[in-house]
């Protein structure tokens, strides 16, 4: 018998793709919205939206100004002094309460240790102006560099070993975004090479379960860690003119065509949305562009979303990341208690990646008294855009009481985030009815 489904319509949210929180969570407040470089303002009115917490005073209405789209992920940026405050004494309640709150809301993590912003606020641990030299950062200037003494990077990779030591097993830290020298750990000052690279080895040694990303300009991390293990890309500056129909088409590129298939692809706004839209910027060649670059996230930094761009904006969360169908179940009629059965499930990726955690795909056979469920061997990140089919062999229970039963599917739960279907089908729970068989 074959059963043959429709593919359901309109934005799903599900784990680790779509639009990201920036320094909130989940449903919280948005920063209020900011017109950039305007009436007077030197240009560092985003200082104030950077870094976790946020800071006090900052206006935070946004909700009562547009919208931002639910999401199931968290990106969220800290200073290395909130991490290390005393040299050698960690501060892991502080990124335990992070991780706490992501989860309570159903979110999971990305996550960046910063070494400094570019205003005195938020500059290195004081601990380490006391042992080298550091730039000074006056009021209403932005310097980005970082000390040049060559113990800098050292220590800040002792701090990036303790955050690996500590967290990489914790299955809400689903994101490392690799961060190394000058404002905010996104570079753009020279370095000696061994020590980058030795910076970079830190990041690869201590995170091995956690996916990594960097900067999509920095070419040579991405290649050194590219070299040891999968490495997606977060392309900062989205929406410019000259970052998205430039610097980006050259630098993906670069890149090359495969390596979005093993690790996934961030995007981050220039500015934010609302400034897109007051700017006039192509927001439909934008959207059309970072889905060719196949993104899995997108973070505009927690500022409201202009009601008029929701449609856009809904077009663009459909096909964001993964997006799993279930098209056709192809199975018996009947089989005995203790048969080998072969079943086949078509699914087709209607989005533009795959997906990058390796979640468990489930059949369940439930009947008036008696429910089994039954895990496939099936690595579901290989469904990449397209349709796959899955064949699969279940041997049923030996014990399984005859009469009818309901074959459902689905992926994830458990101690795992639930996948929604966009299948239209009767759900139970996280299960997708597929069909019906008789046990004899």
């Amino acid at each position: 018998m074959i059963k043959k489904f429709n593919e359901k319509k309109g934005v799903i949210t599900n784990p680790y793709i779509g639009f990201t929180s920036f320094q909130h969570f989940r449903g919280e407040a948005l920063y209020s919205d900011c017109i950039t470089g305007r009436s007077g303002m030197a240009g560092t009115e985003t200082e104030n939206y950077e870094c976790y917490p946020v800071p006090e005073g900052v206006e935070q209405n946004g909700r009562e100004q547009g919208y931002y789209p639910d999401t199931t992920v968290a990106y969220i940026r800290i200073l290395w002094k909130e991490f290390e405050p005393r040299q050698g004494e960690y501060n892991y309640a502080f990124i335990e309460e992070i991780l706490k709150k992501a989860k309570a809301k159903g979110q999971t993590v990305m996550f960046r240790l910063m070494p400094h912003s570019t205003c005195a606020r938020d500059d290195v641990p004081n601990w380490l102006r006391e042992i080298m030299p550091c730039p000074e950062r006056p009021d209403g200037m932005r310097v980005k560099d970082s000390p040049t003494d060559p113990r800098y990077l050292k220590l800040f990779g002792a701090a990036i070993e303790k955050l690996g030591q500590r967290f990489d097993s914790d299955e809400t830290l689903d994101c490392v975004d690799v961060s190394l020298g000058g404002a905010w750990g996104e570079g753009g000052q020279d370095f000696a090479e061994e020590d980058m690279k030795a910076l970079m080895d830190v990041y690869v040694r201590v995170f091995p379960n956690t996916k990594l990303l960097g900067q999509l300009g920095n070419t040579a991390m991405l290649e050194h860690i590219g070299a040891q293990r999968p490495i997606g890309c977060r392309a900062d500056g989205t929406g410019e003119p000259r970052h998205t129909n430039e610097l980006f088409p050259a630098r993906f590129a670069a890149l090359g065509e495969e390596n979005w298939k093993t690790a996934p692809v961030s995007f981050e706004s220039y500015w934010w949305i609302s400034e897109w839209h007051r700017q006039g910027w192509d927001i439909d060649d934008i959207i059309e562009k970072t889905l060719s670059w196949h993104l899995s996230t997108f973070n505009t930094k927690s500022f409201p979303i202009p009601y008029e761009l929701q449609e856009k904006i809904e077009y663009w969360l459909e096909k964001m990341g993964y997006r799993f169908v279930a098209e056709e179940f192809e199975y018996p009629e009947s089989a005995a208690a203790g048969e080998r059965v072969e079943c086949s499930l078509k699914i087709k990726n209607a989005g533009v990646a795959p997906i990058y955690n390796k979640l468990p795909l489930k059949l369940r056979f439930k009947g008036e008294s008696f429910v089994w469920e039954w895990e496939a061997p099936t690595d579901i990140r290989s469904w990449l855009p397209g349709e796959w089919c899955e064949k699969l062999e279940i041997s049923l229970p030996a014990d399984m009481p005859k009469g009818s039963y309901e074959i459902s599917c689905a992926i994830g739960g458990g101690e795992y985030p639930v996948v929604q279907l966009a299948t239209e089908t009767e759900t139970d729970g996280e299960y997708y009815t597929l069909a019906e068989i008789k046990v004899k």
